[in-house]
Formats: structure tokens, C-alpha cells, sequence
């Protein structure tokens, strides 16, 4: 791969249309520090606008995905001194920071290879991504009531819609430890794979997608899908389907979509992922 932007915390690598983030800590199992979270938002966001980049997938460097915030001055982590810390370092107010790390409002799909232990923080930010695929023998655990503390990164919301509520608040409630085997069995993550193919899987996945979904329809498909998750409008969803595949029908890629699936060839599509929607198109 062709190297990319340098960061202190992260390594940045594109490919053919497929970025690959690798979390850079391993002495600490790549915990989070304010400048890493930093690195992190900046470079997925800089990676989402990037027409070139089709999909993003993120993985850890050594043996862990990621342990979680990183937790070295203990107690006084999570007082109200870090906390006007962490949005003085980052230059954000808290609204921004949800913002930032919202990254299911890109247009380019993001898939979360979890290749060893995802812990914490470390677990609740890979729900903010479109996929996730998980070592057989990762360790995921969500640990935050143990702590004195909540679930953060959207997860309340996200983890009782991929597993149940049951499900949800027994991960949440007992901070027990599950394999990444279990996780794929409860719906947590898509699929697990023997460790040495985490990677490869995640890669090969992101590949098939650069490769033969238009990248505007692809976009479009993600934002359709969330809106979805949010809405009790079944119908009014129902609706803004059939406008949105009459709309993509006038789009320039749509014929060259229709080429390549009938020909059995490599599509070569030119529209930007980030193609506007007509007003009115979405439900209110």
C-alpha cells in the first residue's frame, strides 16, 4: 500500500480505493489517549472526503484492537478537569464531539477489523461503524458500570438494536468478558475468523466493495438504511425508497452500473460519493 498522511498514533495506508487505519499504541494495546482520539476522527473524516477512498477499514497494530481509553491516571480520568481538558486539546464543544465521531453519516462504508481484545471505549466506537468483523478469540467486554460510569459512543442506542435488549444490558450490567466467536452468534459483530484472517477478510470484503458498489448508491444506500434505524415511519421509509431508485435511475452511473452487471465486467463508475440528494427525497 501506498503510504498516506503520517500520525504520531495512527498509520494511514491507501490502496485501490480502500483505506486501511491501523491503531498505533501496541506497547498499551493501542488505549486512547486525547491526541489518538484526535488522530482518529481527523484522519477517518479526511479519509471520507477523499473521492479516491471507497471504503475504510480500521484494525489495531500488535495483538489488541484497542483496550479502551486509556486509563494510566486512573481516578482522575473521567473527572471534570479531563473533561475540559479533552474538548480544550481537541478544540471542541461536547455537540462536536458526537459529530466527529458520527461515523455513520459518512458516505464511504467503514469496517472495524477487530483482531484482538476490544475493551471499553475500545468496543463502543467500532458501533459507530457499517461492519464488523472480529478475531474467533478476541476479547470484547464492556466494563463502564464496574467503573463507576456509563456506556458511551452511541452504543445505548446502536448495541440493543444488533443483539436485543436483554442481550444488551447483560453486556452492559455484568461487564462480562465474550469471544469474538460469541459476539458473531449474538449479532454483535458480523462474522468471526481465526486471528491471521481478521485482516485479510476485512480487506478482501473492502475490496469487493471499492470495487463493483457506485460509490454514490452506496452512500445513499448508508444514510437510507440509518434513517431507517431512527424512524417509526415504516411507510414513510417504504416511500422514500421508490423516490430514491427513481432518482438514481437519472444518474450518469446508474447506466454503467446496469453495463457491467450485464457483462459480467468490472464497472467504472465516475459519480461522487457525495452526490446531493434532491430535497423532498428522504422523509421529514
Amino acid at each position: 500500500m501506498n503510504s498516506w498522511p503520517e500520525y504520531k498514533y495512527l498509520k494511514v495506508e491507501v490502496d485501490e480505493g480502500v483505506a486501511l487505519v491501523t491503531l498505533n499504541r501496541p506497547d498499551v494495546k493501542n488505549a486512547l489517549n486525547l491526541a489518538m482520539i484526535g488522530e482518529w476522527s481527523d484522519a477517518m473524516w479526511a479519509l471520507d472526503a477523499e473521492e479516491d477512498v471507497r471504503v475504510i477499514v480500521v484494525t489495531g497494530a500488535g495483538s489488541a484492537f484497542c483496550a479502551g481509553i486509556d486509563l494510566s491516571e486512573g481516578t482522575t480520568t473521567f473527572d471534570e478537569a479531563a473533561h475540559e481538558e479533552h474538548n480544550r486539546e481537541l478544540k471542541v464543544t461536547d455537540d462536536e464531539i458526537t459529530e466527529r465521531f458520527a461515523f455513520w453519516t459518512m458516505r464511504t462504508p467503514t469496517i472495524a477489523a477487530i483482531n484482538g481484545a476490544a475493551i471499553g471505549g475500545g468496543v463502543t466506537l467500532t458501533l459507530v461503524f457499517d461492519i464488523r468483523i472480529a478475531a474467533e478469540d478476541a476479547k470484547i467486554r464492556f466494563p463502564f458500570v464496574q467503573m463507576n460510569i456509563v456506556p458511551e459512543a452511541n452504543s445505548t442506542w446502536m448495541l440493543p438494536r444488533l443483539v436485543g435488549v436483554s442481550r444488551a444490558l447483560e453486556l452492559f450490567l455484568t461487564g462480562r468478558t465474550v469471544t469474538g466467536a460469541e459476539a458473531a452468534q449474538m449479532g454483535l459483530v458480523s462474522r468471526a475468523v481465526p486471528t491471521a484472517q481478521v485482516l485479510p477478510v476485512a480487506l478482501e470484503l473492502a475490496r469487493q466493495i471499492a470495487t463493483y458498489a457506485a460509490p454514490m448508491a452506496t452512500g445513499v444506500t448508508k444514510e437510507l438504511v440509518y434513517r431507517a434505524l431512527e424512524s417509526g415511519d415504516r411507510r414513510g421509509i417504504m416511500s422514500a425508497e421508490g423516490r430514491l431508485i427513481w432518482w438514481a435511475g437519472t444518474q450518469p452511473d446508474t447506466a454503467e452500473g446496469l453495463r457491467a452487471l450485464t457483462t459480467r465486467d468490472v464497472p467504472h463508475f465516475t459519480q461522487s460519493k457525495h452526490t446531493a440528494i434532491p430535497d423532498g427525497l428522504f422523509p421529514d
